[in-house]
Formats: C-alpha cells, structure tokens, sequence
C-alpha cells in the first residue's frame, strides 16, 4: 500500500471518531422527549388513566357471576329469634296442680286412705313507663280431700284480685302516688265439717273489697311492693241472706220478734272506712328455692280503731325442675269480725252468745305439676 492511501485511512478514521464522540455529547445534553403516563394528577387526587387488562384468567375463577356456596355451612344451634319492638307489659301465666295421697294394706299402725288436690292459677298483668306503673295479679285456688269413711271435702278455696297505678314525679325515685283495689271471695260453700247441711260461707258470702289511695313503694328490678294507704274504704258483702240475716261477717242482722220472725231483713253489705297496709315480695332466697310473701293489714278508723284485721300467707317453692316443684306454706288471718263459738240455750233457738274473733291457721304441704305459659 502506498503512503497516499494510508492517509486516507488515517484520514477516515479520524473523522468517524469524532462523528462519533460528537453525538455522545450531544444525546447527553439533550432533553429527551415526551412519553406517554399511566395516570393524570388532578390537584391531590390521582386517578387512573388506563388499566392492565388481565391478560390470564385462573382456571376455575369467575369474575362475571360468583356463586356463593353452602357445602360447608354448619347450621345455627340455637332458634333464630326475630326482633320485637319492646313491650312496657310484663305478664305472667301459671298454673300449679299438686297432689296428695295415702293408702294403707293391713297396716298395723292403722290409718284411712285419703287423697286430696289443689289446683293453683295466678296470671300477672303489669304496665311500667317512665312515670307509670300499672301491677295487676288474678290468684284462684281449689282444693279437695277425699277420705275412706266421708264426705267429699274442701281443703282450699280463694279468689283475690288486686290492681295498683302509681305515678312518681321522676325516673329516679321509688315513691309512688297510688291508687288500689283489692277483692277477695271463694267460689263454692263452706261447712263447718261434719255439719254439711248449713253453710257458713258461699260466694260473695263473705267478699271483701278494699278501695283507697296512697303511696307505693317499688325498687327497680325486684318483686317488692309495699303500699300505704291512710284512706282506704272496705266493703264488707254478705249476698246470701240467710247468712245476712245471722249478721255473719260483721254485717247488721235481721231484727225479729218474740217468736223468731223476721221483722228487717239483715243487712248485706258493711262499710268501713281506714288504713291499710299492704306488702307483697317473691325472691329466690337460695337456688331454686323461691319465697311468696304476701300481707294486708287494716283497721277502721270509727268503729274498732286499734284492732287490726290480718291476712298474712308466706310460701317457700322448692323447684326440682321446669315442670315439677314443691310448695311448703301457711296462712294466718284474723278478723273481729268474724265470729266462733256461738251459743244458745238449752232449746237450740235463741242465741246467748254470738261467740268470739280467733286466730284462723291453714298450713300446706304439696308436691305437683307447674306449668308456665
């Protein structure tokens, strides 16, 4: 090669050399343009402009219609209770049958076959809000005892209903502005056993009904309920006129001549005007057994202020299960006028003694059925 075509050469690299310096320099110093972002900020929100498609899709997955499943689901335990709108009425339904019985085989020790049986209902109604409170309780009970050798024989027998509206000034206090009404009567007749030919009591023979106001106390939360009634009028009824006509009950009897006659008839409603005092209380004193309190004292303020009519039953239930529980229980009343032991002369006619108040006493022992609803 000749010397001309070596520079050349030379001449040639050279130049491509600096071509190619020359355009490093120059994409380095240059601002490089505009491409294209995935998203456009709009003050301090950022939104997205476009979305990745999901190019693969799972087997199995899909995106469009999900279906809920199940397979695998174990079912609810306990009953699924739908809402109520809240009640201000607290009731109560029951109803308690007990029963006693005693047969004796070539017994020794001898003894009658007997067996008796008392049916209890008791049905609570009470209203409460805010200010107002309503309590409201039914009681009925019979009772029957058979033994071998006698008559068919009463053991219990009750009506008693009470209603009480009380009204307090706040939600705080326990005090209530009341107004009560008792009743109480029987439902069949009443003998003085053996004697099963004249009786001493029927319904409404007597009935007692009790109407006054006052004040009530009754804590939150418990089954307490004392009331105190300075004003309370008692009507005393006495429906059958044949007791009327004897002044049973306290009532005025039926003024006769010499010989006996019936001159006025009895009188058959007696009216009292004074305090009462009432108190009722049920509480679970150990597990599963329950006490019932109930007392109602009164005196009347114009006749026999001082004496005070009682009525005072206290029960201990021994509960075995829902079903099945025992019941221990007595009850206490006295009344001057109510009255025993009336004598008369020698004929059976004329009455020397219309007789005395004594303390009346009813104990009870039973185990049966209860039945809630």
């Amino acid at each position: 090669m000749n010397l001309s075509m070596r520079i050349n050469s030379i001449h040639i690299y050279i130049f491509l050399s600096l071509l190619f310096c020359f355009s490093q320099i120059n994409a380095q110093d240059s601002i490089p343009t505009n491409q294209e972002v995935d998203s456009i900020k709009i003050d301090t929100i950022v939104i997205r402009s476009f979305q990745d498609r999901i190019k693969n899709i799972p087997r199995g997955a899909n995106l469009t219609n999900p279906v809920v499943s199940f397979k695998r689901t174990n079912p609810l335990k306990n009953k699924y209770n739908r809402f109520r709108i809240p009640s201000f009425w607290d009731t109560e339904n029951k109803i308690d049958f007990n029963i006693n019985e005693a047969a004796f085989i070539n017994w020794k020790s001898g003894g009658d076959n007997s067996i008796s049986g008392a049916a209890k209902a008791k049905f609570v109604r009470n209203y409460k809000f805010r200010y107002i409170q309503w309590n409201n309780d039914l009681e009925m009970q019979y009772g029957l005892n058979a033994q071998k050798g006698r008559e068919l024989r009463k053991t219990e027998d009750a009506i008693r209903f009470s209603s009480t509206f009380g009204y307090r000034k706040d939600t705080l206090t326990n005090w209530y502005y009341s107004v009560k009404t008792n009743f109480n009567t029987q439902f069949t007749d009443g003998f003085q056993y053996p004697d099963t030919d004249t009786p001493i009591s029927r319904i409404m023979s007597p009935g007692y009904l009790f109407l006054g106001a006052g004040t009530s106390y009754i804590p939150d939360g418990k089954k307490f309920n004392l009331y105190l009634s300075p004003v309370t009028q008692k009507a005393t009824f006495v429906l059958d006129q044949n007791l009327a006509n004897k002044g049973a009950f306290g009532v005025k009897k039926a003024v006769t001549d010499e010989d006996g006659n019936i001159i006025k008839e009895g009188k058959t409603t007696y009216m009292e005007f004074g305090i009462l005092i009432t108190n009722t209380w049920e509480k679970e004193i150990m597990k599963n057994i329950f006490l019932n309190h109930r007392i109602n004292l009164y005196s009347d303020y114009l006749t026999s202020f001082g004496n005070i009519d009682v009525d005072w039953e206290l029960n201990f239930k021994l509960v075995v299960n829902k079903y099945i529980s025992t019941t221990i229980g007595a009850q206490v009343i006295f009344d001057d006028d109510i009255l025993f032991d009336v004598e008369k002369d020698d004929d059976g006619g004329e009455i020397t003694s219309t007789g005395v108040p004594k303390v009346q006493f009813r104990q009870f022992l039973g185990i049966g059925v209860s039945y809630n609803f």
